[in-house]
């Protein structure tokens, strides 16, 4: 692997989505994965029912560290308030997608909880950009919203794999970069994601952290589909 990887233990390099109803699903699917999982992301599904900061607490009481994606949107003082409420509370990341005043709100605010910036969801192509206005291609909006990240004090960025090795070349390892819409080979689902890599691509591509949400979740032994991620992965990073 490269060596602008950053020094991160080989079984935090997964996050599994819980991307479920309720915290008794959540609770349920994290006590199915057992120890083939440590890191878990908590998003907008999860908030929308009962018990979003309990489970929060519940997850760090079974040492689990937390990725709560809520992707704050908002005037920089609502952003900055929002994320200095998830300090000291076990939480390892967080998102903001904003501009550069939101971004650096979250940055002051950040405390023990690292930022990250939302880039280009996994979910758009080029052609969604360009209905959305954005005139320039994908890979050098992802670039630009980096390196704002960057200068507003972020600790990384969510972008595709297929952006990661851009990010590298031009920013290296100052910035984590965390991935989601990853699917692993031979388990490509036909659903909304459209900018995908598989595990293997993705860590070679420059990721340093994958999110993976249906492939687990929805795979007939959820642990077994974890643990395969975990093995390669093991291939990839000696510890």
């Amino acid at each position: 692997m490269t060596s602008q990887m950053k020094i991160i233990p080989r079984a935090e390099r997964l996050i599994a989505a819980l991307d479920v109803a309720s915290v008794e699903e959540a609770k349920a699917l994290v006590q199915r994965l057992g120890d083939s999982v440590t890191f878990y992301k908590v998003g907008l599904e999860l908030f929308m029912g009962d018990g979003y900061f309990g489970l929060i607490e519940w997850l760090s009481g079974q040492k689990k560290k937390v990725f709560v994606d809520l992707k704050f949107f908002d005037i920089p003082e609502t952003v900055r308030a929002a994320v200095r409420g998830l300090q000291n509370r076990g939480v390892t990341f967080t998102t903001v997608h904003g501009n550069q005043a939101m971004l650096e709100a979250a940055g002051e605010a950040k405390g023990d909880v690292k930022i990250l910036a939302v880039t280009a969801l996994t979910s758009l192509d080029q052609g969604d950009l360009d209905d959305l206005g954005f005139k320039c291609n994908i890979e050098q909006l992802v670039l630009s919203r980096a390196r704002r990240a960057l200068e507003a004090g972020c600790d990384g960025v969510i972008a595709s794999g297929l952006e990661a090795p851009a990010l590298k070349r031009e920013l290296g390892a100052r910035l984590l970069v965390v991935t989601p819409g990853v699917r692993p080979v031979r388990n490509r689902l036909a659903d909304d994601q459209k900018r995908t890599v598989d595990v293997a691509q993705a860590f070679a591509n420059g990721a340093d952290y994958i999110v993976v949400g249906r492939p687990i979740r929805q795979a007939p032994d959820p642990r077994a589909a974890a643990q395969a991620i975990q093995a390669t992965i093991a291939t990839l990073f000696s510890t």
